[in-house]
């Protein structure tokens, strides 16, 4: 009866025998087609510029697709122009027109080859499934020109009166652009971000804006992500942390124009407070110059200085708050000898290379001042309320999770944290004592019930995913964020990496990783974030026999200098697994991608390969049940 139920609700949509018989075709059909083109991006680190021309050429992709359909007959000079003209049709368009050489010629020339581009990406998919990807006021004609045969004597004056037409009532600069457009979202079928979306770079909401405008996309959270949705959600650590790295990295523009919050009662407060106290050590890294409103240097780093101790501050209070974290040890401020100007740290005594603290109260260092609990409620106010961030925030929630299976494929940004010998380790829950799989599950409860039902225990253990030892999304022994402000020493500010980071060079650490999640090792991969490729250092992003990818995009401009490149995005086609190797992003120069095929495909994988294969199968064989209760009579047909 229970079938019987469900075949009736399925009714509503299919409610006869030729409605439900030609959906089963249909499927059947897409069963068939290649899969698409998968996209695996991760550390974005709010660089909107170079993520944008990366989703827009599709990692260079296009570009190879452009050679290949043209080869010989256009010039290498035609095809880049071609391929920046994909990437940015306004821009080039507007200045095509301003000199002149926007001319009849020109459209139709570059609409046929645009529409070509297009026909060829459009292979994959099925006809329905382009058309719903063409701007509604041009899918018509747009759908003609992409399946009419110019080879056909019959249709070749059919194909150039449409372009002749579309020149004619002056709307080739649109169809241009709506092309283009259409070619960008031909080329990515499935798009993945593993994590750190958000961070250092200028414009992470410009990146979620981009990421919104996109139908087919899933987020891996890192942990700058899980940072700054707890400072979304009033957790007073986090958003210290996150006007912190904001100072750090002198990106205003991300705080105030792009999410409204308001920094003028704090850049008083710290301008008043430190102004005997010129903060040397907490000059800012200007690695991009803020556009909506300049800040001096100077005010920076007193702000800097100011946000650090509060941030050290309300730390405290978190680990005090919570024994179970056991983080006693990163409770500095105790340590400190405010008379002798040390801190004592596993034993050992550091001078310390700043020594004013004229808010911090030595018999009660966590204690805030009234200035400083003032400075706090006018930022929580503006994180809580910020309409834009909480938007960005939903999406992130709606398309994230700790980890990510897809197409055989396991998906996550950090690490699965293990012991020196790689077995998992085990961290003490409300739940009891849970690792590998188990460990990242309840990490993405945690954080769905931080979201949804504003927990506080569970806001805060957003903090410890950000700062906590066997947290899967930090996998370090500590955050020596105090050391690297205060002390001179190396060693002591050193981060070490959970053991993870230098098992996954072995096959068999990621063949139990793969179990773990019930994936094959034989046919599995690993792909992970978070790390920079020191590929200068002759660092590889392919580990453990080609079953472990570490893509970190590396896009943010803090870690070329260490890196020598600018990251990778890894490309999964019908054909082959390929990384792209990023260059460093210079808008208006030669910024394709070298493209390196890693693994090819024995045969070439089909839909009916895919995750999303074995679901149009479940529906197959729901719609093949409706029908053969339609031809016995069990359920009756409307027409």
């Amino acid at each position: 009866m229970n079938d019987l139920h469900y075949l009736k609700l399925l009714a509503k949509d299919f409610p006869n025998e030729q409605v439900c018989g030609a959906e089963i075709i249909n499927l059947r059909a897409i069963l068939a087609l290649p899969k698409g083109t998968e996209y695996f991006f991760s550390d974005l680190h709010g660089e909107y510029e170079a993520f944008h021309f990366l989703l827009r050429s599709a990692s260079g992709e296009i570009r190879a697709k452009i050679d290949e359909i043209f080869g010989s007959l256009v010039s290498e000079e035609e095809q880049l122009f071609l391929a920046n003209l994909i990437c940015y049709p306004d821009e080039i368009l507007r200045k095509r027109k301003k000199d002149g050489s926007f001319t009849r010629e020109f459209q139709i020339l570059t609409l046929n080859r645009l529409v070509s581009i297009a026909k060829e990406l459009g292979l994959n998919y099925t006809r329905s499934k382009v058309r719903k990807k063409m701007p509604v006021n041009y899918a018509y004609a747009i759908d003609e020109l992409l399946h009419t045969d110019v080879n056909d004597s019959n249709k070749k004056d059919y194909h150039k009166e449409i372009l002749n037409a579309i020149v004619d009532i002056d709307q080739g600069e649109d169809f241009i652009i709506a092309l283009c457009n259409l070619i960008q979202v031909l080329a990515i079928d499935q798009l993945h971000i593993l994590g750190d979306i958000f961070d250092r770079g200028p414009h992470p909401d410009k990146i979620m804006d981009e990421l919104m405008s996109f139908k087919d996309v899933d987020i891996e959270w890192g942990n700058h992500d899980i940072e700054w949705l707890g400072a979304s959600l009033g957790n007073k650590a986090l958003i210290c942390s996150v006007v912190r790295i904001a100072t750090s990295y002198n990106s205003f523009d991300v705080l105030e124009d792009g999410y409204g919050i308001n920094l003028r009662p704090f850049s008083m407060f710290a301008s008043e407070i430190y102004k005997d106290d010129p903060c040397t050590l907490f000059y800012p890294h200007i690695l991009d110059q803020n556009v909506s409103d300049y800040v001096n240097p100077q005010l920076v780093a007193k702000m800097n200085k100011a946000i650090t101790i509060l941030m050290l501050k309300e730390e405290g209070k978190t680990i005090l708050r919570h024994p179970e974290y056991h983080l006693e040890d990163r409770l500095l401020l105790n340590y400190i000898d405010y008379e002798k100007k040390t801190v004592t740290i596993g034993g050992k005594v550091y001078p310390l290379k700043s020594t004013l603290f004229p808010t911090i109260d030595p018999n009660d260092p966590y204690k805030e001042t009234p200035e400083e609990e003032n400075i706090l409620a006018s930022l929580v106010y503006s994180f809580t309320h910020s309409q834009k961030l909480h938007e960005h925030m939903a999406f992130l929630m709606q398309r994230g999770s700790m980890y990510r299976v897809y197409n055989g494929n396991l998906l996550y940004h950090g690490c699965i944290p293990m012991d020196k010998d790689g077995n998992f380790l085990s961290l003490d829950t409300d739940e009891g004592k849970v690792s590998g799989k188990k460990l990242m599950d309840y990490f993405d409860k945690k954080i769905c019930g931080a979201y949804f039902t504003r927990d506080t225990k569970d806001i805060d253990l957003l903090w410890y995913l950000w700062v906590g030892p066997l947290s899967p999304l930090f996998g370090k022994a500590k955050m020596a964020t105090f050391e690297s402000c205060f002390l001179d020493d190396k060693d002591v500010k050193k981060e070490i990496m959970n053991p993870y980071y230098s098992l996954v060079e072995k096959e068999e650490t990621i063949d139990k990783i793969l179990e773990e999640f019930s994936l094959s090792p034989k046919t599995g991969h690993v792909i992970n974030g978070h790390v920079p490729v020191k590929v200068k250092a002759g660092e590889s992003p392919l580990k453990a026999n080609g079953k472990y990818y570490v893509i970190d995009g590396g896009l943010s401009k803090a870690y070329h200098s260490k890196t020598g490149i600018a990251g990778y995005t890894l490309i999964s086609s019908s054909h082959y697994i390929a990384l792209a190797e990023h260059k460093g992003f210079v808008k208006g120069e030669e910024n394709t991608p070298l493209i390196r095929i890693t693994e090819r495909a024995p045969v070439r994988i089909r839909v009916k390969d895919t995750d999303k294969g074995v679901e149009l199968r479940s529906q197959i064989e729901d719609l093949t049940d409706l029908l053969h209760a339609y031809q016995s009579g069990l359920l009756p047909q409307k027409y």
